[in-house]
């Protein structure tokens, strides 16, 4: 007869994000107003591709309506 076993208890640890590594060296480096202009920076990068993107839809729509023909 086997003797009864305790369960094993499995524990996981998530590794750090890519991007919370990035920000935890960037506070190293940086000091909190420069951390700020770049992601204000970024921010407003991001903005302009959505604004662009919205531009080339309203566009395309523009162009499909002007080539109907009624």
């Amino acid at each position: 007869m086997q003797a009864a076993t305790a369960p094993q208890t499995v524990r996981a640890t998530t590794l750090p994000s890519v991007t919370g590594a990035l920000r935890a060296m960037e506070s190293l480096i940086m000091g909190s107003g420069q951390r700020t202009a770049r992601r204000n920076a970024w921010t407003a990068v991001l903005e302009d591709r959505r604004r662009a993107k919205d531009r080339v839809e309203a566009q395309h729509v523009l162009e499909a309506v002007a080539t109907r023909r009624p």
